[in-house]
């Protein structure tokens, strides 16, 4: 397993304005190369035992494996909702130079 390799990482926020900030601290703190806010989603979920339904931004973030666990950490830390979503998925393929990039971005490499 490549520690260095390319993990995208969702998660939703309220408001554009929370996952902006969210977002441009991380990517200023070199856990996350680049963020990608997708505003306008709706979600529909069970939370604490009753049926909710909220509009939300959905983030899109990019990061190492290696990073991922302080990534974790940092956006649990300054996350609105007391339990976030934070799903993090290998990519079955990422070009070498996007792939680079990433890294360069999060791990001065």
């Amino acid at each position: 397993m490549n520690t260095n390799e390319v993990i995208l990482v969702f998660c939703t926020f309220p408001d554009k304005d929370s996952a902006r900030q969210v977002g441009t601290f991380l990517v200023e703190t070199q856990l996350a190369a680049c963020v990608n806010l997708i505003p306008g989603i709706e979600s529909i979920y069970r939370w604490q035992g009753a049926i909710e339904s909220a509009r939300e931004v959905q983030t899109l973030f990019k990061t190492t494996r290696d990073r991922l666990p302080v990534f974790e950490q940092t956006l649990s830390a300054h996350h609105p909702y007391d339990t976030p979503e934070i799903i993090a998925i290998r990519p079955e393929a990422v070009s070498e130079r996007y792939s680079n990039w990433v890294k360069q971005s999060v791990l001065g490499e």
